[in-house]
C-alpha cells in the first residue's frame, strides 16, 4: 500500500462522525473495559447502514480522510512506515534503548535498529504469544507482560481457560545482551496476569509493578478482591531468581470487592475498581501515579517494595475507565487518560463530546505526603473521526522542553496528537498525524497504540499498519531535540534534564543507571 503524505486541512463539522445511538448507550453503561480484544476475540463487525451512510458522507465531504489516507498538520512530517512482518498480531507498546526500539505485539516482540530513523531496520523478531505483551527494557533485560491465560509459561504455550489451576499468566524476562538473539531466561506468575508493567530501578535490582484487574471467583489464580498490584523483585545479575515480594493493597476496604470505586449502579457508566490498569513512576521524585479503572491515585515509592497511597481522586461524571498517567517535567501536574469504550469504540465525535474519552489534567499541589491532585480541565483531540474508527485517549509521552508542558499522544484511529498543557486550564493541540479509517464498511480496531518522543523523533506503534516514524518541526518543540536519552520506558518517566548520572562510577552505572533514562544535552556530550 502506498501511503499518501498529504497536508489537506480537515473540516470539522459537528454533525458528522457521531456514534450510533445504540453503540453509544452500550459503551457508556458497560462494565470494566479492556484495552483491546483478546486473542481469538472478534476485532471487527459489520457496520449498520446508518453508520455506513455517515462514514461515506463524511469522506465525500472531506470531513474525515479517505480509507488509509494520511493527513497531518504542516508541522508534523511522516518519515516512514515499517509494516508488520513475521508477527501478525496486534501491535502494542514501545520501549527504547540506545539505537534500538522494542515493539510489543500480541504474538511477541520486534527489535528495530533506529540509528537511521528514516530507515529503521529489523534486528530480530521473537514469537512469544500472550496479550498484551506490554514491553519494558532495562540494561540487558527485557520484560514482557502476559495477560491471557496460557497452557504454560513458555513461548510455545497455547490459550487455555483460566479456570484451570495449571494455567499461567504473568511476567516473562528475556536477556537482550545480543539484540539479534534474545534469550528467554525467567517467568514469574502473578495474580490475574500482567496487563501492563512498570519498572522501578533500585540499585542492583529492578522492581516491576504489575497492573492487572477483573478477578473472578471461577479463576483460581485471580480471586477477588484484587485491590492491589503485584511487585516483582528482579536481581539484575540473576534474573532467574525473580519473584513476587509483595502485593500492596491500594484500595483497602471491607467486602469482596475491596475499597475502590464501586462502579455501577452506584456510579453509572464507571468501571468498578478491581486493580490498576497502568502505573507511571517518577523515580527522581519518588512518586507514582496509578490509573486504576474507577480511580486515579498518587503514591510515594520511597520504599519501592511498599508504595504508599497519598491521594486518590474519582471522576464519576466524565471518566469511565482510568487508563494511564503522565507527570509533567516539573512534577506539579498529572495527565490521566480515560479509555471510554475500552479502546474499541468510536468516541471521538460530537455525540460523545469533548469531556469523555479524554485526558483529565490535574495540578499537583502541596508537599511530601500531603500533596493533592486538583482537577483543572479536559483535553480531547478536536478532529472528529468516522463511525467505523475506534478512537479514544491512549499512550503518550512528554516532549522535553524546559518551561513548557508538551506531550505527544496516541489516539488509536484518531492518530497522533501533539498538544500543550502548560496552562492546565487551557490545553490545546498544536499538531497531528492520522490516517483515514481502515474500512468504510466495517468497524475494525486499529490505529496508534503508543506514540512516544525519543531523541528527536516520534515513534508510533500502529496496531494494524505497523511502525511509524514522525518528526515535529515547530519552534515550540525544537528545544527537545537537544535532549538525548540512553534509555526510555515511558512508564518509568525520566528526569529529562538531570546531569548527575555521568558522575556515577562504572560499577554503579552498570547497576543503577539502567532504566532511569536520564537526559543528556547533546551539545555537551
Amino acid at each position: 500500500m502506498t501511503l499518501l503524505h498529504t497536508t489537506r486541512v480537515r473540516r470539522r463539522r459537528l454533525g458528522v462522525a457521531a456514534a450510533a445511538a445504540g453503540l453509544l448507550a452500550t459503551l457508556l453503561t458497560a462494565g470494566p473495559a479492556v484495552a483491546v480484544p483478546g486473542p481469538g476475540d472478534p476485532v471487527e463487525k459489520e457496520a449498520t447502514s446508518s453508520e455506513l451512510s455517515k462514514t461515506r458522507s463524511a469522506i465525500q465531504n472531506g470531513d474525515i480522510p479517505g480509507v488509509d489516507e494520511v493527513v497531518r498538520s504542516k508541522n508534523v512530517e511522516h518519515i516512514t512506515n515499517i509494516p508488520k512482518d513475521a508477527l501478525k498480531g496486534i501491535n502494542s507498546d514501545l520501549a527504547f534503548q540506545g539505537k534500538y526500539a522494542f515493539a510489543g505485539n500480541y504474538d511477541g516482540f520486534r527489535i528495530f535498529d533506529i540509528s537511521n530513523p528514516k530507515a529503521p531496520k529489523t534486528v530480530s523478531q521473537v514469537l512469544c504469544p500472550g496479550s498484551q505483551n506490554d514491553i519494558s527494557v532495562s540494561g540487558n533485560l527485557l520484560f514482557l507482560s502476559t495477560d491471557s491465560s496460557r497452557s504454560d509459561s513458555s513461548c510455545a504455550s497455547t490459550s487455555q481457560s483460566g479456570a484451570i489451576k495449571a494455567s499461567w499468566e504473568g511476567m516473562k524476562i528475556f536477556d537482550i545482551s545480543d539484540k539479534r538473539n534474545p534469550k528467554y531466561v525467567a517467568a514469574v506468575e502473578t495474580a490475574c496476569g500482567s496487563h501492563t508493567n512498570t519498572l522501578v530501578p533500585d540499585g542492583r535490582n529492578v522492581y516491576i509493578y504489575v497492573s492487572s484487574y477483573s478477578p473472578n471467583v471461577a479463576l483460581p489464580d485471580c480471586q477477588p478482591p484484587h485491590d492491589g498490584i503485584s511487585i516483582i523483585k528482579v536481581p539484575r545479575k540473576a534474573p532467574e531468581q525473580a519473584k513476587v515480594v509483595n502485593f500492596p493493597v491500594l484500595f483497602p476496604g471491607e467486602g469482596p470487592d475491596g475499597g475502590g470505586n464501586p462502579g455501577g449502579p452506584t456510579n453509572p457508566g464507571v468501571s468498578k475498581t478491581t486493580g490498576c490498569h497502568d502505573i507511571t513512576v517518577l523515580p527522581s521524585k519518588d512518586l507514582a501515579a496509578g490509573a486504576c479503572m474507577g480511580d486515579g491515585i498518587l503514591f510515594s515509592i520511597k520504599d519501592p517494595e511498599r508504595p504508599k497511597v497519598i491521594d486518590r481522586v474519582q471522576d464519576n461524571v466524565n471518566f469511565a475507565f482510568w487508563h494511564s498517567a503522565t507527570f509533567n517535567q516539573g512534577a506539579n501536574k498529572v495527565v490521566f487518560t480515560d479509555e471510554l469504550g475500552g479502546g474499541g469504540a468510536p468516541t471521538c465525535n460530537a455525540e460523545v463530546g469533548p469531556k469523555r474519552g479524554a485526558n483529565g489534567i490535574y495540578d499537583l499541589v502541596g508537599k511530601g505526603d500531603n500533596r493533592k491532585l486538583i482537577f483543572r480541565s479536559y483535553f480531547k483531540i478536536p478532529r472528529h473521526q468516522g463511525t467505523t474508527e475506534n478512537c479514544v485517549a491512549h499512550n503518550g509521552s512528554i516532549i522535553p522542553v524546559k518551561g513548557k508542558d508538551l506531550m505527544v499522544q496516541a489516539w488509536y484511529q484518531g492518530g497522533v496528537s501533539v498538544w500543550d498543557f502548560t496552562n492546565s486550564s487551557r490545553p490545546q493541540e498544536i499538531g497531528y498525524f492520522e490516517r483515514g479509517p481502515i474500512s468504510a464498511t466495517q468497524s475494525i480496531s486499529g490505529g496508534s497504540w503508543s506514540a512516544y518522543y525519543y531523541n528527536g523523533y516520534v515513534y508510533s506503534n500502529d496496531m494494524e499498519k505497523g511502525f511509524d516514524v514522525l518528526k515535529i518541526n515547530d519552534r515550540r518543540t525544537d528545544p527537545a531535540k537537544r535532549v538525548w536519552l540512553d534509555e526510555l520506558n515511558v512508564q518509568t518517566q525520566p528526569d529529562y534534564f538531570d546531569r548527575d548520572d555521568d558522575d556515577d562510577d562504572d560499577d554503579d552505572d552498570d547497576d543503577r543507571g539502567h532504566g532511569h533514562g536520564h537526559g543528556h544535552d547533546r551539545d555537551r556530550d
